[in-house]
């Protein structure tokens, strides 16, 4: 159950006072989150108005904010409806103009009457000598000065939310805000010079200055280490629960992993061999395993996978191999058929194009247990898989699936070992925040044999030189992948930009230019993808949906229009498409004047490194926590006060705070454990709670 004393924040944003059915759906939208009052408290300003400047009419600045005190002379209502609406008011200084387009005249004359002392703030703009204010931000009587002059916060906004719905409406939630029991460790809050909670809330939303909104300040550092408490919290007593569920000890007589070792045509690499021997050590347990297998972009996380599983096979059991999209679980079937021949395991492939009783066929054969290892996409989760003895599954690609779908795939076995596994490189500080439940292994080799793809970057401009280079490329036999850039606001847009590429091209090379694109069903890109990677198509215009997986050794040329709208993750996972073969491979990053420096330094990084770690580190640098390696496309988790290029520092500490609190009081009963329960459900960790009472 909740805590009591959070009720007032998880009631709904629509008992907000001013929210109703029109107002709701937009400031919901704006603020994120799940619909509660508290994420009104997340959502922060990002900047101050200082109305504190009370200046006489003549001394008030060109273009600057002003608080002036003024008596109403005379209306001038505008002559047509088009023409703007003018109020006529003085101080001894001299004459202030207030203009106003289509206002209403019974309104203005009530709110401005003549003759009257009135206090009115907004920009002041002088234009042929004469002072004038557009539309002023706030009128009020003289008797309600105290209320005008302040620092007032600006928040972020959306269309038909204004700055006073949007501050009205954070005062509102303010005020449901308790106080809460302090869960910060005492000689840390005093060294930080950090508020207690209340007030961090309290003055983020009435900021004296610009300085306290800023990253850096305490007021700030201290939600932003709240929020970082609760998220490493939450991973490590999940962690802790998974590890006190009983595994099973699967150690295997290594007769199937030297049967395949024999019939690889090279040698795995050091990274390999080293996360393999952590990864046996794991399964050699008696408790569960669970372990991130983190490689780059043809690093030979598949080769990792196979021989994880053939432990399982060669202990009497099963394993699992499930990937995102039907085209990558049928390539993984197609690496590991030859060496399933060659040593003698049971493969087979299961996607959402198997049906009737072909289907049924295979789903009888895995439950007698004459399936070693199936490898497919989440049909394996249906109801009506089931194993004859699941002791490995091997999640690919993890942020395409949820942590309830790894549990899923993991309840179908009996005390499943987990591996995951992600092409993702992914900086430490995020590493720690996503994947903190987990044990992690790295693959920082490539194979040997693999030749480092040659990235150039050209203007846009040089497109026909380019189309010239790719006619010589596809005469030679080789493929091209052509990508347009896909951005989120405009998809139509986009996918227009790709088709009108996609049309050029076929003019240029006929009809073997195939387009895929994100609005397209999946079984019809599968086709397009088969033809592509057969021999019918030696060029593929796409959408970025080709970003993960698909191996097609003979693409040598990857082409990237407008590659400065492109993140660094994301260019990086798509040259990996490229040099997975032995001939040369070419990237070329096309680019539109003028680029800004952070899209000039991403493209000079991508032209000198391949090291997928050093550009994902570098992308966090550059982008900010908020939206590195596309987080809404990886399910990295979104925080709302913390900013992990900033606040990297507060992770490391809340990381060992958090050990040390589930190494001393591990079902949170103590004073403070009671408060950080508090801490885990306001932000919304709820299912760590659980743990605790599920052991």
């Amino acid at each position: 159950m909740r805590p009591y004393i959070l009720n007032p924040l998880f009631t709904s944003l629509d008992s907000l006072p001013g929210l109703g059915k029109r107002l709701g759906p937009l400031y919901t939208r704006l603020v994120g989150g799940s619909g509660h009052v508290v994420d009104a408290l997340w959502h922060l300003p990002n900047g101050v108005i200082d109305r504190r400047f009370c200046p006489s009419v003549a001394n008030a600045p060109d273009g600057v904010v002003a608080t002036v005190t003024v008596e109403i002379e005379a209306h001038f209502p505008p002559s047509s409806s088009k023409g703007p609406y003018r109020v006529r008011c003085r101080d001894r200084s001299g004459f202030l103009t207030l203009t106003y387009f289509h206002g209403r005249r019974d309104y203005l004359e009530a709110l401005l009457p003549v003759g009257q002392t009135m206090v009115v703030s907004g920009k002041i703009e002088v234009f042929n000598s004469e002072r004038q204010m557009t539309h002023p931000d706030h009128v009020v009587p003289v008797a309600r000065r105290a209320e005008v002059e302040i620092v007032e916060p600006i928040y972020p906004l959306t269309a038909g939310i204004t700055q006073k719905v949007a501050t009205k409406l954070a005062r509102a939630a303010l005020a449901l805000a308790p106080e809460l029991p302090e869960w910060l460790d005492g000689p840390l809050k005093a060294q930080r010079n950090w508020p207690d909670w209340h007030s961090a809330i309290t003055a983020l939303h009435a900021p004296h200055d610009d300085g306290e909104l800023t990253a850096f300040s305490p007021i700030r550092q201290r939600l932003a280490y709240d929020e970082l408490l609760a998220n490493q919290l939450a991973l490590l007593l999940v962690r802790r629960s998974n590890r006190h569920q009983a595994g099973r000890i699967l150690e295997g007589d290594g007769r199937l992993r030297d049967a395949v070792a024999a019939a690889l045509p090279f040698q795995l690499t050091g990274a390999q061999q080293r996360a393999l021997a952590e990864i046996y050590a794991d399964m050699a347990k008696p408790d569960r395993m669970l372990r991130l297998v983190q490689g780059d972009v043809g690093s030979g996380k598949t080769m990792v996978a196979l021989m994880a599983m053939l432990v399982a096979v060669e202990s009497g059991a099963q394993a699992a191999l499930m990937a995102p999209t039907e085209i990558l679980a049928r390539q993984h079937a197609e690496t590991l058929a030859p060496l399933a021949e060659a040593a003698g395991f049971r493969l087979a492939v299961l996607t959402g194009r198997d049906k009737g009783k072909a289907r049924q066929a295979l789903l009888d054969r895995l439950a007698a247990g004459e399936i070693d290892i199936l490898v497919g996409t989440h049909a394996l989760f249906q109801a009506d898989v089931q194993f004859h003895d699941l002791a490995l599954a091997v999640i690919d690609e993890q942020h395409r699936f949820g942590v309830f779908q790894r549990l899923e795939l993991a309840a179908k076995g009996r005390n499943t070992d987990v591996l995951v596994m992600t092409a993702t490189p992914i900086p430490r500080t995020l590493a720690l925040t996503q994947y903190g439940d987990m044990d992690a292994s790295k693959l920082d080799e490539k194979p040997p044999g693999r030749k480092p793809v040659d990235t150039r970057v050209l203007p846009n401009n040089r497109m026909d030189d380019v189309v010239a280079g790719l006619a010589r490329t596809v005469a030679s036999g080789s493929k091209v992948y052509w990508v347009c850039p896909l951005v989120e606001e405009s998809e139509l847009i986009d996918l227009a930009a790709a088709e009108e590429r996609y049309q050029y091209l076929q003019q240029v090379f006929g009809d073997r230019v195939g387009l895929i694109h994100g609005k397209m069903a999946a079984q019809d890109k599968d086709l397009v993808m088969e033809r592509f990677v057969g021999d019918q198509l030696d060029m593929l215009v796409a959408t970025t949906v080709i970003e993960v997986g698909v191996n097609v050794p003979a693409a040598t040329v990857m082409v990237i229009e407008h590659a400065e709208r492109f993140g660094l993750a994301q260019l990086h996972q798509l040259r990996g498409r490229i040099g997975r073969g032995d001939k040369a491979s070419t990237c070329l990053l096309l680019y539109v004047h003028p680029l800004s420096e952070t899209a000039k330094a991403r493209l000079e990084i991508m032209r000198q490194s391949e090291d997928g770690f050093l550009i994902a580190e570098e992308d966090l640098r550059l982008r900010g926590g908020g939206e590195v390696l596309g987080t809404r496309q990886s399910g990295l988790p979104e925080f709302r006060l913390a900013d992990l290029a900033v606040h990297g520092d507060l992770l490391a500490i809340a990381r060992k705070d958090a050990a040390l609190i589930v190494e001393q009081d591990p079902d949170l009963e103590s004073p403070r454990g009671q408060a950080l329960r508090v801490l885990l459900y306001l932000f919304e960790r709820d299912s760590a709670v659980k743990t605790l009472r599920s052991g």
